[in-house]
């Protein structure tokens, strides 16, 4: 290949990479529209102010320390932990032989800074309406200052996980669900919102804005494109385009099924279950969205659509309360997504799915314990939970001092 095609081709890959991290980047709004929605009016704010700080927080923390410890270079202890330094840097260019001449080193770390302010965010949602946001937030730069990167090392930074022969295409299990086991050790420490669970029974508490949240959805879907296409580290028009195609008809799948179930269980369409499973439909195709074929794809997305419905309904019966269902599309659809790749598509047999099997296992294996001491110390120092008063009131209110809607009249 000429010098010529050769600069080309590298201007080309460098360039989708980058677009893909811009449309990554607005699945930050996606998800604060979306929790903003499914939570009552008097939280807002406070749902707005988390996930405007949080992605700003961890690309800060990426750059001081989550990026050398996710691609360390030397790996210690078995490939389960390394770490190359503070800070990021390299020559003007930002050119090196890492990047097999398919994008700059600026890039990556800008592309692979917007993915771990997502694992934080998913926790964001389950935990709403009821925890501190001091808290949240020494949470979050802990979270994502370790657990995230030494995660994501364990298969992307070429750890023990990758050498085992572990498949996680974009992140169901490195970036869902880390934030699915953070989420689930959160809600337990947190406990239930007030009047959720009482007198033996579950009382919906609906979210004050559904079109906020129809339209996080869409802009999640919108962002995906970039999640999983701009996974492919390169412009290949065939994988590119292949992904791009398994990724909405997971997500198609996806809310077509959990119609199905909630219309036949619920006796009604439930349009916050179609969401769900949209978004579930997105995070279980994220493992293998490169593996699988068109029709692959569809079951995938079905079989998540139709799981994320009883999920819902089981965390409630076991009194385990998220406001946006974080629990059930991340976690769940996380471990069933990166399970679905020893099943179906290129790599499915036995031997794969007990690779992925492990996977799923040690990755909770570390995220659960690490996030269980985080929210036990910060509960036995600086507490997590507001006071019933905030907490009736509202966090707006009570953490901000402002509200969202401060001309609107008061309904009692």
């Amino acid at each position: 290949m000429e010098t010529h095609e050769i600069n080309n081709l590298f201007t080309v890959n460098n360039l989708w990479i980058l677009i893909a991290t811009a449309l990554v980047f607005i699945m930050h709004l996606g998800f604060a529209t979306l929790e903003a929605g499914l939570t009552r009016s008097k939280n807002t704010v406070n749902i707005l102010f988390k996930n405007s700080i949080i992605p700003a927080i961890g690309l800060l923390i990426y750059a001081i320390v989550g990026f050398n410890l996710m691609y360390p270079g030397i790996k210690f202890a078995g490939g389960v932990f390394g770490f190359s330094g503070f800070g990021i840097g390299t020559d003007n260019a930002g050119l090196s032989p890492l990047y097999n001449g398919k994008y700059t080193y600026w890039t990556d770390f800008l592309f692979q800074g917007m993915f771990a302010a997502t694992a934080a965010t998913i926790v964001s949602g389950a935990v709403a309406e009821r925890i501190k946001l001091s808290s949240y937030l020494v949470f979050s730069v802990i979270f994502l200052a370790v657990a995230y990167p030494v995660v994501g090392m364990w298969k992307w930074g070429g750890g023990f996980l990758d050498t085992l022969g572990f498949y996680d295409f974009a992140g169901s299990t490195i970036v869902h669900s880390v934030g699915g086991w953070g989420a689930l050790t959160g809600v337990i420490y947190l406990g239930a919102r007030k009047g959720k669970y009482a007198k033996g029974k579950i009382h919906p508490i609906p979210g004050h804005n559904i079109s906020l949240a129809v339209i996080g959805v869409f802009l999640l879907w919108f962002g995906w494109f970039g999640f999983n296409g701009g996974s492919v580290l390169s412009a290949n028009p065939t994988k590119v385009s292949l992904v791009f195609v398994t990724t909405s008809l997971a997500a198609s799948a996806g809310g077509v099924g959990a119609m199905i179930i909630s219309w036949g269980f619920l006796k009604k369409p439930d349009l916050t279950m179609v969401l769900n499973g949209i978004l579930i439909g997105l995070v279980a195709i994220t493992a293998g969205a490169d593996l699988f074929d068109p029709n692959e794809a569809m079951i995938i997305g079905f079989i998540a659509g139709v799981t994320v419905v009883y999920s819902v309904i089981f965390f409630d019966k076991i009194k385990l309360d998220d406001p946006v269902g974080a629990l059930s599309v991340h976690l769940i659809g996380g471990i069933f997504g990166t399970l679905a790749v020893g099943i179906l598509g290129e790599k499915a047999g036995w031997h794969q799915f007990k690779i992925q099997l492990i996977g799923v296992f040690s990755v909770a294996a570390f995220i659960l314990p690490f996030t269980a001491l985080l929210w036990g110390v910060l509960k036995k120092t600086i507490g997590i939970r507001v006071s019933e008063e905030e907490e009736y009131y509202g966090l707006d209110v009570g953490e901000h001092g402002m509200e969202s809607y401060p001309d609107f009249e008061k309904v009692s």
